[in-house]
């Protein structure tokens, strides 16, 4: 089975209000699918791997009854916030001597929203309320899981989150289904994002077609270490890779920034380091001069950016105003 997807939220007007709608915190975590039947357990990422052997603090959920299907995510805390990067290490881990030392060290909770299955009975067709008041009587005690907490008013919490520099909060419909790989306005998703600038290096066309705008290569300028950018022998600025921006170029937005991409010089490849060639596929590289606004999550350890969107070209910034930023 595939998860249940929310549909972004318009940040303009906020979290739905009234007693239809009720409202979760936005975990920075790993989503997790958590099969447990004859006593095994199989936790299954969005892709269908299954990591149970890299999250043993976890196992006691197989031991909650005979059978049952949960929807939750997994949640590295650090100083009392949840960290994307601690939990993605955690995930990644093979081997089940290393999974058993960090289990010790930096364990994870499994904040539980969903229940999906019990008892080989199939609950998705059950609204969400009456799925919630099982799954709150099934869980009452199991180490390392806890239902995810809900609130009634959604805006007191979307501005609680920012506060508490948390990703977001999910509002649901009391009323909704569980649709399994739907992507639904039964729930709404409504992430804080940062605001950062980046210079365009480089663009590849959509998948499955000829010359349509897909996805932007962006970095930032690197300093040559006296405060200046770094050049190559031909003077050309170099940059540092901060990922692929696909989201947000949907539409006139993405038709209209094409069309000042097509009137850019191109250029040899204009990153410090090389990316995968997977990624690269098919690209055109530029000279960097375009500087766009993307709104991300965070910038993560090796310097991605973690679900960068697309927000507009700035005009009023050239590639050398970014070293300030970097």
């Amino acid at each position: 089975m595939r998860p249940m997807l929310a549909t972004p939220g318009d940040l303009r007007t906020g979290p739905p209000a009234g007693p239809a709608w009720v409202h979760e915190i936005k975990w920075d975590g790993i989503r997790l699918l958590a099969d447990a039947a004859d006593s095994r357990l199989r936790l299954l990422t969005r892709s269908g791997r299954d990591i149970a052997v890299a999250l043993p603090e976890l196992h006691g959920l197989a031991q909650v009854c005979d059978d049952v299907l949960l929807d939750g995510e997994a949640v590295a805390m650090v100083a009392g916030r949840p960290s994307f990067s601690h939990v993605v290490d955690r995930v990644h881990t093979a081997s089940a001597v290393a999974a058993s030392r960090l289990a010790r060290t930096r364990p994870v909770t499994y904040m539980v929203f969903d229940l999906l299955r019990l008892d080989g009975m199939d609950l998705t067709g059950l609204p969400w309320s009456a799925r919630r008041a099982a799954l709150e009587d099934l869980l009452e005690g199991v180490p390392g899981v806890q239902p995810s907490p809900v609130f009634d008013d959604g805006r007191q919490l979307l501005a609680a989150t920012a506060d508490q520099r948390l990703e977001g909060v999910v509002s649901k419909r009391r009323a909704s289904p569980y649709r399994a790989g739907v992507r639904s306005t039964d729930w709404l998703k409504f992430p804080h994002r940062g605001r950062v600038s980046v210079v365009i290096g480089g663009w590849r066309p959509q998948t499955g077609t000829v010359g349509r705008l897909g996805a932007v290569h962006v970095g930032v300028p690197v300093d040559d270490g006296a405060g200046r950018p770094l050049r190559d022998d031909t003077g050309a600025l170099r940059l540092d890779y901060r990922g692929r921006v696909g989201a947000g170029l949907a539409g006139r937005a993405g038709e209209q920034l094409q069309a000042l991409l097509v009137g850019a010089p191109t250029a040899p490849y204009p990153f410090t380091a090389d990316i995968p060639r997977p990624e690269a596929a098919g690209s055109t590289w530029l000279e960097p001069q375009v500087v766009i606004d993307v709104a991300t999550l965070e910038v993560t350890s090796d310097g991605r950016l973690r679900q960068p969107s697309y927000q507009g070209v700035r005009t009023d910034l050239t590639p050398e105003d970014l070293l300030e930023q970097t």
